[in-house]
């Protein structure tokens, strides 16, 4: 399949908010249902093959997963969407050379990762400052009543982390990759990976605030 073919086949089956209002949808908690890997190996040998609606199904699977993270680490909706768009485009561009037996999510998150890189390299140069919009939680009046600050306050406290840290953090409690394809994907050792999820752990629970005692004993307060 060509080039053009390939990008045809990715914006056909983008989500219609991106396509044509280019909505953040990365705080739904719910995650793509996983794959079989019989199926999704499947699938990947069908789009080695250039088959369109295998390609598609993929791009559908895992659009959401891919962008969401990038959306975490860019800070930008329309940044994340073009790196999604990219990511995707490299894969199936690349995807006769995936070999059989690896995982299709890690190998798919290092191409998303190196595409991130390279902007944010490019970025340093250019001194670009990072986007300040925040992803639209689309919570009821009940939990927004309840626990708003306390999503807002975490939140934040995510996007303080250094950038080589959140990516770590959010692969891990997010898309529930193991340490070695967090390895994989931020091309680490298992080790790095496994302290960079640690550290960036003990920033979060350094930063957010403790809950007050409900004995209302002031000795119980002090740190």
């Amino acid at each position: 399949m060509t080039e053009g073919g390939v990008g045809r086949t990715v914006n056909a089956v983008m989500p219609a908010d991106h396509q044509q209002e280019r909505g953040v949808r990365v705080a739904s908690p719910e995650r793509s249902p996983e794959v079989p890997v019989i199926e999704e190996t499947g699938l990947i040998q069908q789009g080695q093959q250039g088959d369109r609606a295998a390609l598609a199904t993929l791009v559908a699977r895992y659009w959401d997963r891919v962008y969401r993270w990038l959306f975490h680490l860019t800070h930008d909706q329309h940044q994340a969407e073009d790196l999604a768009q990219e990511t995707f485009l490299k894969a199936f561009k690349g995807l006769k050379r995936f070999q059989a037996g690896s995982n299709f999510a890690a190998w798919l998150f290092r191409i998303a990762h190196n595409n991130f890189a390279n902007l944010y390299r490019a970025r340093a140069r250019t001194r670009e400052p990072l986007g300040d919009d925040l992803p639209d939680r689309g919570a009821g009046p009940a939990e927004e009543a309840m626990c708003r600050e306390a999503v807002a306050g975490l939140h934040q406290a995510i996007q303080r982390l250094p950038e080589d840290f959140r990516a770590a953090l959010l692969l891990r409690v997010e898309e529930g990759l193991s340490f070695r394809q967090i390895a994989e994907v931020l091309d680490l050792t298992e080790e790095t990976a496994r302290w960079r999820v640690f550290k960036a752990r003990q920033k979060l629970l350094a930063w957010l605030p403790r809950e007050p005692s409900r004995t209302g004993n002031p000795e119980s307060e002090k740190p």
